[in-house]
């Protein structure tokens, strides 16, 4: 469900209110969802290269990885530790259409709350795991976690953050989830060391967010939208003189009952969603998940530990190489909170194309020379450089499609065609990514070093698009996008017009 932005347009002034201390600890409450699900998408990939972890789930991986003959590229090639991984965003995707009618229906905290049982379950089962089955059951539930709390957690952010900073929180969103990867690759560093159940605690961990997530909610309000929404209208009145620390909310509140009537007399927004005129922005939110994904970074970020194995990296060694990645990603997305209303969009998803392209390109001519598939190791000094290239690749896409895949779906539909479209977003993202997961092993297998130039060539992809399709939309309110963006994006035979009719 997509976050209902209501900011006024460039003839309004600005809303009353000041960012308080109650907002800023909601915040940091509600982002501990994204602190969860970053934690999760970190602590998969070093668990699955645990030794302690393979021999009690996946004997048969755990023996082809000492065979020193074996082939480098297929040593963690395995459907079921690719389903350890993927059956979580698979079961995302189905509860993230759930968590929408949810959080339309009984409000964002309540959601956010569902979201965390769900996720305390999972990692029960899956810290407590005794045969494969039971802890795929707990990755299917940690995904209903995600899903919810996808859902519930930026729509939160956005309806409860002053206008003049609602971009910058949207993004801090994403930060959150770059320092829960980060605690998750500092965590499998530790825990690797700790046998046998080193890989238990480095799972279990996962349901300290959660925890904070669950019991945090009881000490913070509902958003003043999700409560006008629901015809709960003097209430939401008095929630927004708190959240903004002044008594004269009057202009906001207009504008948002007058946003929640209009959204009303949309019946249908999915069939509007069809028509051509509503095309492009549900074309590029779509596009811009799927994009996201064939980047490779998901695949980088999950199986960090296992790449820098591949390459000639010892167990501790590669845990400590994704600890450095997983600090390069959470700085470099203070680069995007700064930049994006200042250099626009599309400079930053055009620069980082061009950064990601050259080092998945040098990765894979590098491997392709030197990393055989039998009896082949890097040297030292080139698997240090491969680890340099991961970390300004990860830099790039922290900076741009990270973030940006996320802020301009949610800045580009109108409102009555927003939650609909969001929607589409959303899924598309949890599909593409399941895909990634699920495939990824098998395909460094299959393709060895081939599968850097195969991300690089969508890199080349995105980057004409961007180029050609994308429109910026830096300094444009949403509201007036209609107006000011899809209204004038020419005829020609590169444009939109011409897209929608094949589209």
């Amino acid at each position: 469900m997509a976050p209902v932005v209501v900011i006024g347009n460039g003839d309004m002034p600005e809303f009353e209110g000041r960012i308080t201390v109650y907002v800023a600890v909601c915040v940091v409450i509600a982002a501990f969802g994204g602190l969860m699900f970053g934690y999760d998408i970190g602590i998969s990939g070093g668990v699955t290269a645990m030794d302690d972890f393979l021999k009690k789930f996946f004997p048969a991986v755990y023996e082809r990885k000492q065979h020193a003959h074996e082939n480098n590229y297929c040593k963690y090639d395995n459907q079921y530790l690719q389903l350890f991984t993927s059956s979580l965003y698979l079961a995302a995707l189905g509860a993230s259409f759930v968590a929408s009618k949810v959080c339309s229906k009984y409000g964002r905290k309540p959601t956010m709350q569902i979201s965390s049982v769900f996720f305390m379950i999972g990692v029960a089962l899956t810290a407590g795991g005794v045969n494969i089955e039971m802890v795929i059951i707990g990755r299917i539930l940690l995904g209903c976690g995600v899903g919810f709390a996808n859902q519930a957690v930026p729509l939160f952010l956005s309806e409860l953050a002053p206008t003049k900073i609602r971009g910058a929180l949207n993004i801090s969103f994403q930060l959150f989830i770059t320092i829960g990867i980060l605690i998750a690759n500092l965590v499998n560093y530790w825990a690797s060391n700790i046998h046998p159940y080193g890989w238990r605690i480095s799972l279990g961990l996962a349901g300290i967010p959660a925890l904070v997530l669950c019991f945090g909610s009881f000490a913070i309000c509902e958003t003043p939208t999700s409560l006008i929404e629901r015809n709960k209208v003097e209430k939401g009145r008095k929630i927004l003189r708190k959240i903004r620390g002044v008594d004269n909310v009057d202009d906001e509140f207009n504008s948002i009952v007058n946003a929640c009537e209009m959204a009303r007399q949309v019946k249908q927004p999915f069939r509007k969603l069809m028509k051509p005129a509503s095309r492009p922005p549900l074309v590029i939110a779509i596009l811009l998940q799927v994009f996201q994904q064939f980047t490779g970074i998901n695949a980088i970020m999950f199986y960090a530990p296992v790449l820098f194995q591949t390459v000639g990296f010892g167990n501790d060694a590669a845990l400590l190489s994704s600890v450095i990645t997983g600090a390069i990603n959470v700085l470099s997305t203070f680069v995007s909170i700064y930049l994006v209303d200042k250099a626009g969009r599309k400079i930053l998803l055009l620069e980082a194309c061009v950064q990601m392209l050259l080092t998945q390109g040098i990765i894979g001519g590098i491997l392709m020379k030197d990393l055989k598939a039998t009896d082949s190791y890097l040297s030292h000094g080139e698997a240090v450089f491969v680890v340099t290239l991961v970390c300004l690749f990860v830099m790039g896409f922290a900076w741009s499609w990270g973030p940006l895949g996320w802020l301009i779906p949610s800045e580009t539909f109108p409102l009555e065609t927003r939650t609909a479209g969001f929607a589409f977003a959303v899924s598309s993202n949890m599909l593409f990514t399941f895909i990634i997961a699920q495939a990824f092993l098998s395909m460094l297998c299959h393709m060895q070093a081939g599968i850097f130039f195969f991300f690089a060539a969508w890199i080349v992809i995105m980057g004409l698009f961007t180029w050609f399709f994308l429109p910026e939309t830096k300094g444009v309110p949403v509201d007036s996008m209609v107006e000011k963006v899809w209204n004038n994006i020419g005829s020609g035979p590169g444009s939109w017009v011409a897209m929608t009719r094949w589209v």
